[in-house]
């Protein structure tokens, strides 16, 4: 009898473990179902790590977390700037003179008004754009996203987003 009292322990012990395991989140993130946001071709062999954000922004887009998608595109955007400048060696433009660079506002004035890049007015537009609603999801303790806020921000989210992408990775070379 207690041997078998052993046993369903035991039983008992590595079903929980199994469990337990089983509805763990992935240990890295899983691709998104669609791209509704970003398309993975625009970036793919650039850099890895804007790649895993760009399915971070897909899957919260697809998933309904709005707010988190809106401060992924902020970041989003904040290292295509970085990026774009540091591989046209000009990021002494973008950066403090402790070595920091320079918060989103003062980045995306700098890509829009600077002599440094050559965007075009949509990317301009665009950028400006994903700024004001990261900034409210990011910032603001009340507001929480809506899609509703990116269908009135964005003619089609999709296309501005291949715009302002493309635009960066052709000033950025990355291409």
């Amino acid at each position: 009898m207690r041997q078998f009292a052993r046993n369903a322990l035991d039983a008992l012990r590595q079903l929980q473990e199994s469990a337990e395991d089983a509805t763990q989140p992935p240990l890295e993130g899983t691709k998104p179902r669609t791209a509704r946001v970003i398309d993975p071709t625009l970036i793919a062999g650039t850099r890895g790590y804007l790649e895993k954000v760009a399915d971070q922004i897909n899957g919260t887009y697809e998933n309904g977390w709005y707010d988190a998608c809106a401060v992924m595109l902020r970041r989003f955007v904040e290292t295509l700037i970085i990026e774009t400048y540091i591989e046209k060696n000009k990021e002494a433009a973008i950066k403090k003179t402790d070595g920091d660079f320079y918060s989103l506002k003062r980045l995306i004035d700098e890509a829009c008004n600077g002599s440094n890049l050559n965007l075009s007015r949509d990317t301009k537009d665009i950028l400006r754009k994903l700024k004001k609603l990261g900034d409210r999801s990011a910032h603001n303790r009340r507001f929480i996203a809506k899609r509703s806020y990116f269908d009135e921000l964005f003619e089609n989210l999709h296309l501005d987003m291949q715009t302002l992408i493309e635009d960066f990775i052709h000033e950025a070379g990355f291409k």
